[in-house]
């Protein structure tokens, strides 16, 4: 094997297949998940603790910053859902192949567009 043959470390110059760009963001999707979980967690406390709490909490729901927080965890929300959806088809057999795989991936980022949009529709 040749040692001196040039390797490129510029990431940006680096394109990345269908299939791995799903599965990136499907963990980084559940990264975002598990933090939102911890956040709503906190403003449910917040929000039971007394009828002062539960009024601020509707109150930031209200708000410009709170919308696009909301719709950023359902944006991440149904990206990993339909990306597990497509792990699990794929434990049972389905889009195995190279091309099975890489159709699967466009399918699964065409799909998140399309429901994150309806998604940002809803919250706005």
């Amino acid at each position: 094997m040749n040692k001196n043959r040039p390797v490129n470390l510029d990431i940006s110059t680096i394109k990345l297949p269908a299939p791995a760009l799903v599965s990136i963001l499907h963990r980084i999707s559940g990264v975002v998940l598990f933090a939102v979980v911890a956040l709503l967690l906190c403003m449910l406390d917040s929000s039971l603790e007394s009828e002062q709490g539960f009024q601020k909490v509707a109150d930031f729901f209200t708000s410009v910053p709170a919308k696009l927080l909301l719709w950023a965890s359902l944006a991440a929300l149904i990206y990993h859902l339909i990306a597990g959806v497509r792990h699990l088809l794929m434990d049972i057999g389905l889009g195995e192949s190279l091309e099975g795989g890489r159709r699967g991936a466009v399918i699964v980022l065409v799909l998140s567009v399309v429901l994150i949009l309806l998604a940002g529709v809803l919250v706005w």
